[in-house]
């Protein structure tokens, strides 16, 4: 296990971490599906080592996404497509499909590889019995203004919510912010919602420094100078890895 100092990753305000989205994609930066691949993948990653941890059965792991209308919900796609070819099943539920061409092309190779991608809920969550070995949220990132989460979005944040109560073997894992949070200030609406796992992209943003769950940091992908103008220092990715887990509180990381 490897330590590391309280500010090792930094932790981006709203506001910051729009900005830094901005000059990354700033010529000649990335573009935004390179970003999307690389941030799906290492929330694949992160969440493939949560469900082996906890798998006691032989029998194929079975992942639920539920993927909201932005970017957020494009990271979430991506993951799905890596997660089957990590030899997971996998479920997407994208109630507000993106008509941009990119996120057509996404959920075209989600079902190229065998995923269903519905509108709806299973009928199963939110009563305990959940097939499912994990629930991810990927609905809301950063840019999401906390306030009345709209509906179908908010029945079901309650299912999610419901089922992870019923069913103590369920994993739940939100992507960057867990929906429904205030960036800055965290679970200000009061909705409830505190999932397993958090994986913040790039670095935690201010809601997650009092986080109690496991918590991982991915995308290695930041460029130096950037990472010193917003004060974000990479934390210390073992091997290949895309992801690592560290500690909320005191930034501890685990190797």
């Amino acid at each position: 296990m490897a330590s590391a100092s309280s500010d090792l990753t930094g932790y981006l305000n709203a506001a910051d971490a729009a900005a830094l989205d901005v000059e990354l994609m700033t010529e000649p930066g990335f573009s935004l599906e390179q970003l999307m691949e690389l941030a799906g993948l290492s929330c694949a990653e992160a969440i493939y080592q949560v469900v082996e941890e906890r798998r006691q059965q032989s029998e194929t792991p079975r992942i639920l996404l539920v993927c909201g209308p932005g970017n957020n919900g494009g990271d979430g796609l991506v993951a799905a497509r890596h997660l089957v070819m990590f030899g997971y099943q996998c479920d997407v539920v994208y109630p507000k499909q993106s008509k941009k061409q990119h996120f057509i092309n996404l959920v075209q190779q989600c079902k190229d590889v065998g995923i269903t991608v519905s509108a709806e809920m299973p009928e199963s969550t939110g009563k305990g019995n959940s097939p499912y070995d994990a629930i991810v949220d990927a609905i809301f990132g950063f840019s999401f203004q906390a306030g009345t989460i709209r509906e179908p979005f908010a029945t079901i944040l309650t299912q999610i919510k419901e089922e992870a109560d019923a069913n103590k073997n369920l994993s739940t894992i939100s992507v960057d912010v867990p929906s429904g949070w205030n960036v800055d200030e965290g679970d200000v609406a009061k909705t409830g919602f505190m999932p397993d796992v958090l994986i913040s992209l790039t670095t935690p943003k201010h809601c997650s420094r009092s986080f109690p769950g496991r918590h991982f940091v991915g995308g290695r992908f930041l460029p130096p100078k950037l990472a010193e103008k917003y004060g974000v220092q990479m934390p210390p990715y073992p091997g290949v890895s895309q992801v690592m887990e560290i500690k909320s509180a005191s930034v501890d990381a685990k190797m």
